[in-house]
């Protein structure tokens, strides 16, 4: 019988566990996660934050779902030790656990630039359940926030707090918000709509310190402007979390290196999710994840299955308002966009095109046709019949 040991009970682990399930009905398969509550679905921590929905309401496998499936879940376990050689992990409850496949999905942990100060009582990032929770706490009473980065996490997150009635102020290293996902005219548009929100930009704006004081939190920009907030959030993206994988000795570089099916630089040693590079590549994405967990799974259950990468997409509401970005969104336009604006209804729709094929899309406020864009980016559709058409505010996506 075959032993798996799941190091993270994220989208990865949940997929590497499920597969092997599926294919290795008598294995033995164990689970650690550093946290109290089984899988959750981290984009809607916003929604928990700003009391829209329950904790069991965004938990995706209740402990029913691991009995089931005859896999043990440790909760509020940390591994501290790998022993590759000997095959046996150690935990900080000081229990052994042999292993003959191992999985690395600890993810990755909240980035917070070295800004002075960003240690202070009332700066939060929001990764977790419990990271929400204290944010809760910190937000009862309180009427300014200020956020620092203009992610999509982060901007949700602000628009948690913001039902919860405080003021939020955004300050955003880059000129314009969702860099990865959006053009400047885009983001544009985005921001007059959450502006009328009640939100508050400053955009292309450096901190240069958070100031603790008698009346709270004072942010003080490199351009001499002085925020003041009850708290800060910083939500500046992740960094993977490569502590175990260091102590390994494991191939890395932006992340820990992978092969096809997953495998790391060790043999019986694999990794998937925010903490892995392939083929040079970091996704730090909720569907790549899965996709790599899945595929770990299978390939550590001795399946011939493999990992070709995921395109880059999101479908998603920003503060209520509907957005799909994916594949080469091109910000820099250098290559061949068609673009339909309609500041009436507050919409934008870039279709990106490279050598006759779809290789990028942003739909803002109408994502109509986002299912047949994806896929024609994905099964690189040329589109060279369609060019004088794809332009006109109703064309029909199901021609693609």
């Amino acid at each position: 019988m075959t032993t798996y040991l799941i190091i993270g009970n994220g989208v990865a682990g949940n997929a590497a566990a499920e597969n092997i399930r599926k294919h290795d009905a008598e294995g033995k398969i164990v689970v650690f996660s550093r946290e109290s509550r089984p899988f959750y679905y981290v984009p809607a921590l916003p929604e928990y934050l700003a009391g829209e929905k329950a904790a069991d309401q965004i938990t995706l496998h209740q402990q029913s779902w691991y009995d089931q499936r005859r896999i043990d879940l440790y909760l509020d376990t940390r591994v501290t030790q790998i022993d590759a050689a000997q095959k046996f992990v150690e935990t900080d409850k000081g229990k052994r656990f042999p292993f003959d496949q191992l999985l690395l999905a600890t993810g990755g942990n909240s980035f917070v630039p070295p800004i002075k100060g960003a240690d202070s009582a009332g700066v939060f990032t929001l990764r977790t359940l419990a990271d929400a929770d204290r944010i809760k706490q910190a937000a009862a009473g309180a009427k300014t926030v200020v956020l620092i980065g203009g992610g999509l996490l982060g901007l949700e997150a602000g628009n948690g707090l913001r039902k919860l009635g405080l003021k939020v102020i955004v300050v955003e290293f880059f000129p314009r918000l969702l860099p990865r996902q959006m053009d400047a005219a885009g983001a544009a548009i985005l921001a007059r709509q959450l502006e009328d929100m009640g939100f508050t930009f400053y955009l292309g704006a450096k901190t240069q310190e958070i100031a603790p004081g008698p009346d709270g939190l004072t942010v003080n920009l490199e351009s001499g402007e002085k925020l003041k907030g009850d708290l800060v959030l910083v939500s500046a993206g992740v960094r993977p979390d490569l502590s175990l994988a260091q102590a390994l000795g494991l191939d890395i570089d932006k992340g820990v290196k992978v092969d096809d099916t997953m495998k790391t630089s060790r043999d019986g040693i694999y990794a998937a999710g925010d903490l892995i590079e392939h083929r040079g590549r970091f996704y730090g994405i909720w569907p790549a994840a899965m996709e790599q967990g899945a595929v770990a799974g299978a390939a550590m259950a001795g399946q011939a299955a493999k990992y070709d990468g995921t395109l880059p997409s999101n479908v998603l509401k920003v503060a209520g308002i509907d957005l799909m970005a994916a594949g080469d969104i091109d910000a820099d336009g250098k290559l061949t966009a068609l673009v339909h604006q309609n500041e009436a209804q507050k919409t934008y729709r870039k279709l990106v095109i490279q050598d006759n094929l779809l290789v990028g899309a942003i739909l803002l406020g109408d994502i109509r046709g986002s299912a047949e864009i994806q896929a024609a980016i994905s099964k690189k559709t040329d589109v060279s019949r369609l060019k004088g058409e794809l332009a006109q505010a109703d064309f029909d996506f199901k021609r693609l």
